[in-house]
């Protein structure tokens, strides 16, 4: 029996991946090196491993052994635990990162400090967006990410930015504050990026008021494969009997629902609302 292959998914997530790739890569050679600053994740232990025995063994380890070693556990955990799809896309794309980064040759840009930390973040940010929106990661703590996101229903971002501290108390005390303090700059716009683009496992309530219930809960299934709740409403200043519909969805997902909802009901009342905390079943689109 042959698979069923979304063409057009498994196109997005190699261009994605790909573009992430490179974009990761190009950053290092240009923004990171120049600034001598750790990005977080697998490629900052990467890049602390390679100072620390550079400087204090006189050896040049390339940044593909170290990376590659260092992804190895994290990325057999996630083959079993998201899925073969999302993981072989990642492991390519770590691969690929870490080639890039050894034959890229370093090409500064600015030799300032604070502009490197800033742009250098924004780039880094960026791509990995790239990847997580085209399905797959640049894998390390993207993976720790998408775990707890897809299997936990939690946002774990900012925790990660606090394990990247470690890495930078470490740097700090072998190699200067400055450059710590500066990559600190680095990771939290990179993670501020991440957190604006990347919104698929961010949640949003919509209450929409309606004559139409029929026609708008068909456009929340369309949208989204979620159903809703339907509760029975009366207007206070009209006395007239209405219908009010419930339901969870992505931040995604809303945008374009309340363009559909608008269109089966130009009348229709929406009110979304930020959800922070969701339990119970919540059906999440994947394909991994």
């Amino acid at each position: 029996m042959k698979a069923n292959i979304d063409y057009k998914t498994e196109a997005k997530r190699v261009v994605f991946g790909l573009a992430g790739a490179i974009i990761m890569a190009v950053n290092i050679k240009t923004f990171v090196r120049a600034g001598g600053l750790y990005p977080g994740g697998f490629n900052g232990v990467t890049l602390l491993i390679q100072t620390i025995f550079e400087r204090f063994l006189g050896i040049a380890l390339p940044f593909t052994v170290i990376n590659l070693l260092l992804n190895a556990i994290p990325t057999i955990v996630c083959f079993k635990a998201i899925g073969k799809k999302f993981t072989v896309s990642s492991a390519m794309i770590i691969v690929l990162t870490s080639v890039l980064t050894d034959i890229i040759p370093y090409q500064p840009i600015t030799q300032d400090i604070l502009l490197i930390s800033v742009f250098g973040g924004l780039l880094n940010g960026f791509a990995v967006s790239l990847c997580l929106m085209g399905g797959t990661s640049g894998g390390g703590t993207d993976f720790i990410a998408i775990y707890f996101a897809e299997k936990k229903n939690k946002d774990v971002w900012n925790f990660i930015l606090l394990g990247n501290g470690c890495v930078l108390v470490i740097a700090g005390i072998l190699f200067g504050w400055d450059k710590a303090l500066y990559s600190i700059i680095f990771q939290f716009t990179s993670t501020q990026i991440i957190h604006m683009l990347h919104t698929a496992y961010k949640k949003e309530t919509l209450f929409i008021v309606t004559d139409c219930p029929d026609a708008v809960y068909q456009e929340i299934y369309e949208v989204t494969n979620h159903s809703a709740t339907e509760f029975a409403a009366t207007g206070c200043y009209s006395n007239e009997g209405r219908k009010m519909l419930y339901s969870v969805v992505s931040s995604a997902e809303a945008k374009v629902l309340v363009s559909r909802v608008r269109k089966a009901d130009p009348k229709a009342f929406i009110n979304v609302i930020k959800t922070d905390f969701l339990e119970g079943h919540f059906y999440q689109k994947t394909d991994y």
